[in-house]
Formats: C-alpha cells, structure tokens, sequence
C-alpha cells in the first residue's frame, strides 16, 4: 500500500522521496522554494505535510496538491486508489471500531404501520406520528423496534450505505424511562443514510435522524456536531458544490467551523437558522422554506457570527460575576 502511494506521489509531485526514521513520514523536494535538500516532510497515514523552508503545510493530499497547481488529472489515480482503502484514513481506535460487523439487534421487528401486534408497536407508530413522521417515511427508512433485549422499549432507526449494506443504528427511547438513545458501540465514522444521498445535489447537513427524516431531501445526519472524516472526503471526492448547515441553536460555534472548514476547500456553504428550534419541531413545510431561502455564507458572515459569539459569552460571563 505504501509503495503505491508513495509512487503516485512522487509522479505529481515530480519528486523522488527519502524514508525518514518516524513511522510513515518522508522527504520530498519542495515544489515551493529551491534547495539543495529535500525540505517537503509527508506523513502518508495522515496525510499531514509542511515544507521546512517556506513554512507552508497542510492536513490533506488535497491541500497540497491544490498548493502545487497539480492538475486533478495527475492524481485522479491517487483519489481512486484511496478511496478504495477506506480503513486507510481512520487512526488505529477507529479503524478496530469499524471492522466490527453491524447488525440489527435479534430482536428487531419491523414497525407494520397497519396493524399493531402489541402496546409497544403501537407506541412506535404514535411516537412517530406526533413528530410529523407518516407511514410513508417509516417504509422508507425501514424502521422498526425492540420489545425485549438490551434495546428494549425503543424504536431502531437503521442507516445504509451506498451499497445497501448496514452500516449502523439508531436506537430511540420511546417511554422517557431513561437513556434516550442507545446505540450500537462501533465508530461514527459513517455516511448516515448513504443509501439515500445524490450527490450532484447540494448535501443538507443536520445532527439527527429525526431532523435528516423531517428534511426529508438529500439530508445527512452528522450523529453529532461534527463531521465524520469519511463524509468530509466523499464531500471532496464527489466534489460537492453546495451544503446547508443546519445545527440546532446551541452548535453556532461548531456549525461555523464546518462552514469555514468547507469553504476553504472551495465549497459554497448556507448556514441555516433555527432560532432555538431543532429541525423536527420546525416541521417539514417551514424547513423548506428556510432552506430555499438561505443564502450564501461569506467568510465576513462567519467573522461578524464568531464576533456575537465571543461578544454573547462575555454577557454571560458578566452575568454570573
């Protein structure tokens, strides 16, 4: 593996390459400056690179070749290669988590929206209910629940990758008895309902299931308030050209540094606000029209947005002294 990068690299970049003592790093010569030693240090693991004259580096391949004005041409083959070598990129915890097999739990029955077998499936279907969810949309997303086990008393939301092929699950509390969600001990580091996904469509980035399904269209759940490396990558790989950012009311501060992470890798980004609301409680018609009228995020809103932070944070802090 190492041996076909290494190769690859050094045919875009026009440089041979010298094997340093720390575990997969190497010296390049620097397309940047002019000198008599190799001054480029990649690490190919991580992709991290820095060149020790002129100061310039990166966290990417991406970057580097963008610096470089390598044609996208001359490392297409480098894309493809890794991109088939998905375990490649995770660091040694997460690439354990994601050789583990998902499944759904033995106890997993499907939600049959016409009649209900028991109190709990019934439960089920109103808990989806009240949240805007119809028969519809628990078809679509094969939706179902557990009524014994360790997921017992919860509604399993399951996620597919492109190839329709488990990739994880999300398990909903549905009596308000306890831990609210319960879900399976593997890495996060999915593409949640890939399944589902255009990419030639602008991508909606929202926290949950329940805000993805209230979306309905092309939305992805983070399962957090950031953004899994293997997104990030399909992201550049597809060359994904527009995103909405909709991160509840509370994730301001990580919904901007995904918005400036994007746009510095030339990505269009519309930061969506949802005034202390969470997508689901929204609703699926007003969700519409706050995204088609969301405009373009510019690097001046993401400065005045980090400015009212600071400036809220202060209040607060006056507040309590």
């Amino acid at each position: 593996m190492n041996n076909i990068i290494l190769n690859i690299l050094s045919k875009a970049l026009g440089s041979t390459h010298t094997k340093l003592r720390k575990q997969n790093e190497y010296m390049f010569w620097s397309p940047f400056i002019s000198h008599y030693k190799p001054k480029l240090q990649i690490n190919i693991k991580n992709q991290k690179w820095h060149c020790w004259v002129s100061n310039q580096g990166g966290h990417n391949f991406y970057q580097l070749f963008k610096a470089v004005g390598v044609s996208e041409n001359s490392w297409s083959d480098l894309k493809e290669y890794l991109n088939e070598q998905e375990d490649y990129y995770y660091d040694q915890k997460s690439e354990k988590d994601v050789k583990k097999l998902v499944s759904l739990p033995k106890e997993f029955k499907r939600l049959n929206h016409i009649h209900f077998s028991t109190p709990i499936e019934k439960r089920c279907y109103n808990f989806l209910k009240e949240r805007g969810f119809t028969k519809d949309i628990i078809v679509r997303y094969g939706i179902g629940y557990c009524e014994s086990g360790i997921y017992s008393n919860r509604i399993i939301i399951p996620s597919y990758d492109k190839h329709g092929k488990l990739n994880y699950f999300i398990a909903r509390d549905i009596y308000g008895g306890g831990m609210k969600y319960k879900n399976p001990t593997i890495s996060k580091n999915i593409i949640c309902f890939e399944l589902f996904i255009n990419w030639d469509e602008p991508i909606i980035l929202c926290e949950g299931v329940f805000d993805a399904m209230t979306v309905k269209r092309n939305a992805i759940p983070l399962l957090g308030k950031t953004i899994p490396k293997k997104l990030m990558l399909t992201l550049l790989n597809k060359k994904v050209k527009d995103v909405y950012i909709i991160l509840d009311s509370d994730a301001q501060p990580d919904a901007l540094k995904i918005s400036t992470k994007l746009k510095s890798y030339g990505i269009q980004v519309r930061l969506v606000s949802l005034e202390d609301k969470d997508p689901n409680e929204v609703g699926y018609d007003k969700m519409t029209e706050k995204i088609e009228s969301t405009k373009e995020l510019t690097f001046s809103d993401v400065i005045q947005s980090k400015l009212k932070g600071k400036k809220f944070e202060k209040s607060k802090t006056y507040y309590k002294n």
